[in-house]
């Protein structure tokens, strides 16, 4: 049986809307730390500069981490399910072509955190930004190469 036999019903009934806020992360199958290789995570940073560019989310913060990412984004176009559908299936087809295998490349679904109206966004960034140092990977964020942060 798998191990969250019913997560699937999370989804069901969920609503997003455009101008909102969302902190996402996303988990890469099985944790694998694909993204310690930074040039692998850089063909994901191209999806999200794509969503950006294509005026589906203002993106505010990201991290990339050897085994998932963080994603802050205010929704513009379409719905949340069809950005991480979009984000989700474009880079798996890229990543996989880069490190020529096949199959799944992330966990199933996501999770998502809705921002209140009102709601300060810049802990958000500053908790995103900070996880390379929470994690032992740097002693500074700028010597961290996968992240971004639109206040800088």
């Amino acid at each position: 049986m798998p191990p969250h036999p019913n997560s699937h019903l999370l989804r069901r009934g969920r609503y997003s809307e455009s101008g909102r806020g969302y902190l996402i992360t996303v988990v890469v199958h099985q944790r694998r730390r694909i993204f310690g290789d930074w040039r692998i995570g850089r063909l994901l940073v191209d999806e999200f500069r794509r969503a950006q560019e294509q005026k589906r989310v203002s993106s505010m913060a990201w991290v990339i981490m050897p085994d998932y990412f963080h994603w802050l984004v205010q929704l513009e176009q379409r719905s949340l399910a069809q950005l991480m559908q979009s984000i989700k299936s474009r880079s798996t087809l890229t990543i996989n072509r880069a490190l020529n295998q096949r199959g799944a490349f992330w966990q199933t679904g996501y999770h998502d955190r809705a921002i209140r109206d009102g709601e300060d966004l810049l802990p958000f960034a500053r908790y995103i930004v900070a996880n390379p140092l929470r994690a032992g990977l740097v002693k500074k964020i700028g010597d961290y190469p996968l992240w971004d942060a639109c206040w800088l």
